[in-house]
Parts: C-alpha cells; structure tokens; sequence
C-alpha cells in the first residue's frame, strides 16, 4: 500500500479541510328597488353550476434546480485513529490504513465533480470524547452531509487463523460486500436514509453489492434491522457520530478487510476508485433533490352541482303600484 505513511501522517491530528370599497345607501326608494332587482339576479347566476378544476392544474410545476456544488459542504469522516486503528485486515493491514486510503479518494473524487468545499475530518482523540469531537466539528461548520468512511470486520467467533508471510493472521471469508448504517435519532433521518438510498443504488450501478449478514441471528447483539432492501441501508441507532450530527449522516462499510478475496480488491485502486465515483454520484443526486423547490398543491374543492333558483314572490309596496282610480 504504497504512500500510506504519508496519508495516514496528513490525518493523524485533527483536521477540517471548507372592493373593499364604501357601500352608499339609497335613501331613494326607486333606487333600493332597482338595487333589490340587480342583487337577485347575481344571486340566481352565482347558483349556477361551475365547472371543476382540473386536475392537471392540483398542483403548481416548477423546473428543476441546479445543485450549487460549489457552495454544498461534504464531510468525508475517516474512521477510527492512529492509536485506536479498528479491525485487523486478514493480512494484516490496520482499518485505519484502508479508511485513510479511500476516504482521500472519495475527498478528491468530490472535488473533481465540484464539491471544493468537501472538507476530511481525523482526531487523535480517544472514543468515545473523539467521537462527540467529530460531530461536533461537523456541527459547527456547519456541513450538508456526512459520510463516515469504515471497513468491515466480523464478530471474534466467526475468526479464523492462517499464515500469512511467515505470520499468524486472522480472517473469515464468510461474507463480502459493503453495507450502509444510518440512525433514526439523527436530526434528519429522512435525509440520511434518502442519501443511504442513493449511494447503495451507486454502488450496485459499478457492480458492487451489499452483504446481508448483518440480518443473521449468527450476528447476536450486532444484528441490525435492515431499513432498504435494495440498497442495503441499516438501522444502528447509537454510532454517536451518526446521532449526534444535525444534518444528514451515513457510514458506509466499503467492503470486509477479513475477507481474504475482498482485502485485495479493496486495497486496489481500481476499488477505491470505483466507490470514490460511486459517493460523488449519490452526492450529486441528493444534492439536486434537496434543491428542488417544494410544491404547494392548490387546495382541491368539490365540484359545485346545480341549485334549483329558489321561487321568490315578489311584494311590492302599495305605493309602487299604479292606482287604477
């Protein structure tokens, strides 16, 4: 993993990187009489039946609007620390190393498509205070989306030993493929489960695909409910720097370290490269559906139905009436 060192030294301490009008009365009672006339007839006119709005007039159209890339804020989250390194690849290599590797990918992939304000975000601090640190970095930039970058393990019972360059490792090549966590205590969630929908679908797009054991009872406590099917989105409502961020949240597994097979592919920038276009794209799209404007339907009113004119008897007074002698 050529030039690692390098990356992991540019992220090992903590780092952001951008009418009524007047009514006259008639004292003339010809007048009134007129004025009586000419209200009965609106009357008897308005009572007639109105055709209905259609119903392609229910609600207002608006063009599309373009998303303003320059001006929308990704935070690309490297997971884990120098110190504190997560799993153990199935080779050896620490997830620290895969996650600062594809999160610089994925910062740069962002960039080319015009999202210059994407900023990577590191710590040295220990969890769980980092993990507050993190998002409220996040908070305070404040950013339009979050994306926490991780790579997959499984649980110590489903671990298996190998020699691997004259050294003991460990590995399980049971399950390959990445997965998608959001929470529903984030302060968007509709927001981060629609970006979580968008990147599985990006994903898939390049040939990639989800990996279901997280639905298994093999997995026990870290079962997860599985929120879309079809691009492979999970609910895990604790990971703090997906509850505590106020604004759309994700971490992706990109792939399992511990898988013997997957560890190369992930490891090679042909990988990382594909799952780089793969977040741009979905940052894309759910940066042009938070642009769209909202449409506000019109209300809808029932048809008005024909009203039989009322029978009016008309009573003039006495001294309207032409004395016959």
């Amino acid at each position: 993993m050529t030039s690692l060192a390098n990356l992991v030294k540019g992220v090992s301490k903590s780092i952001t990187l951008p009418l009524m009008g007047e009514q006259r009365l008639m004292n003339n009672e010809w007048r009134a009489g007129a004025a009586f006339l000419v209200a009965l007839v609106l009357a008897l006119v308005s009572s007639e039946p109105q055709p209905a709005r259609s119903q392609d007039q229910a609600a207002a159209t608006a063009k599309p609007s373009k998303c303003a890339r320059s001006a929308f804020r990704v935070v690309i989250d490297v997971g884990h620390t120098l110190d504190a390194p997560g799993a153990m690849s199935a080779r050896g290599v620490t997830e620290f190393a895969f996650n600062v590797q594809l999160a610089n990918s994925v910062r740069q992939a962002l960039v080319d498509a015009g999202f210059e304000k994407t900023v990577l975000l590191a710590t040295t601090t220990a969890s769980p205070p980092g993990l507050f640190e993190r998002a409220a970095r996040a908070n305070s930039m404040p950013a339009d989306l979050f994306i926490s970058i991780h790579h997959d393990s499984v649980p110590d019972r489903l671990i298996e030993t190998w020699q691997y360059e004259g050294k003991e490792n460990h590995f399980s090549d049971r399950f390959k493929g990445y997965s998608i966590f959001i929470s529903n205590n984030n302060a968007d969630r509709a927001g981060s489960l629609k970006f979580g929908h968008l990147l599985g679908q990006q994903l898939q797009t390049r040939g990639l695909h989800y990996t279901p054991h997280y639905t298994l009872a093999i997995m026990r406590n870290r079962r997860r409910e599985l929120l879309d099917a079809e691009a492979g989105v999970y609910r895990f409502d604790q990971l703090i720097v997906l509850k505590q961020t106020r604004m759309p949240a994700v971490l992706l597994e990109a792939g399992s370290i511990v898988n013997r097979d997957e560890e190369l592919e992930l490891e090679s920038q042909e990988r990382r490269s594909l799952t780089s276009a793969a977040v741009a794209a979905a940052v894309e799209d759910f940066c042009l559906a938070r642009s769209q404007p909202k449409t506000v339907p019109f209300a809808k009113h029932p048809p008005r139905t024909a009203v039989a004119p009322a029978r009016v008897n008309l009573v003039w007074p006495a001294r309207w009436t032409r004395r016959r002698d």
